[in-house]
């Protein structure tokens, strides 16, 4: 029996709103065009009244897409429209990529996987002592974040954020090894930590960030940032300059992207140099 890949046009999609700078189908696309497979991925925006008609029409094949990613603001709905939610799913509360199998949507979420797929290729054995982690913020953003790194082994996980309430969720939520504490505790947080990350916008585009002392950090700490436009972020830069290993956030994009295409096109893509780099040069151009 020949593969229906071979005979029909594999859809797949980002949806969120806004969209229209999402880096995602060139990403895709790029793996698309590699494999050779008769396949697109492209992106579409669903405004949030619209969402449910938009799941309800990915179910039912209405709308010919096999699957495809979520963001802004859909992580949370997606996750509660899904049949088949994964435990990363449940314990997040949301999910960014959803999958058909056997007529039921499937939810997981890859950020996390991402997230730690980046600081491996980047700066392997990162991991090699896992006693403390500063995690800066207590946005969306940074559930994934924390919960990534509970996952690997870090024995402490300190969550800052300016309204400690929005950190002691995330305490609550993934257990006694994290720790709730406001900003101005940073200083005392960061003594002989393995790991700082920033999950603010803080540094994007060159606006917002302060200056931070990294040098209380563990000697081969590592200084990493979801922001990724600028790719040297200010506080990257600044924990450059004060000797720490850096890691920035571009890897984490790219890495979270893998599990889904595999799901969607069956083919596993790796994150090259040469993928890197055309998304180097797109961000170079906006």
């Amino acid at each position: 029996m020949r593969d229906s890949r071979e005979t029909s046009l594999t859809k797949a999609f980002v949806c969120g709103h806004p969209i229209k700078h999402s880096r995602s189908p060139k990403i895709h696309n790029y793996w698309l065009r590699n494999f050779e497979l008769h396949g697109h991925y492209e992106a579409v925006d669903v405004e949030p009244g619209n969402f449910a008609g938009f799941i309800s029409a990915l179910k039912s094949g209405e709308s010919g897409y096999v699957g495809g990613n979520v963001t802004i603001p859909h992580k949370e709905r997606a996750f509660h429209l899904a049949d088949l939610p994964d435990d990363l799913a449940k314990e997040l509360g949301a999910a960014n990529t959803l999958y058909m199998d056997r007529g039921q949507l499937c939810a997981t979420n890859t950020d996390g996987y991402g997230f730690l797929s980046n600081l491996d290729e980047q700066a392997p054995g990162w991991d090699d002592t896992r006693n403390i982690a500063v995690v800066f913020g207590a946005g969306g953003a940074s559930r994934a974040i924390v919960q990534a790194v509970r996952n690997r082994g870090f024995r402490e996980i300190h969550v800052l954020n300016r309204t400690v309430g929005r950190a002691q969720e995330l305490a609550d939520l993934f257990g006694p090894r994290i720790h709730a504490g406001p900003i101005d505790a940073l200083v005392e947080r960061m003594a002989g930590a393995n790991l700082f990350v920033n999950t603010t916008s803080l540094g994007m585009d060159d606006s917002g960030a302060f200056d931070i002392d990294f040098t209380p950090m563990a000697e081969s700490g590592l200084v990493t940032d979801i922001v990724y436009v600028p790719l040297m972020t200010p506080f990257l830069s600044q924990a450059k300059q004060q000797g720490r290993r850096v890691a920035d956030g571009l890897g984490m994009l790219l890495h979270q992207a893998v599990p889904g295409f595999e799901k969607w096109f069956g083919k596993r893509p790796e994150v090259t140099a040469a993928l890197r780099s055309l998304i180097v040069d797109d961000l170079g151009s906006h």
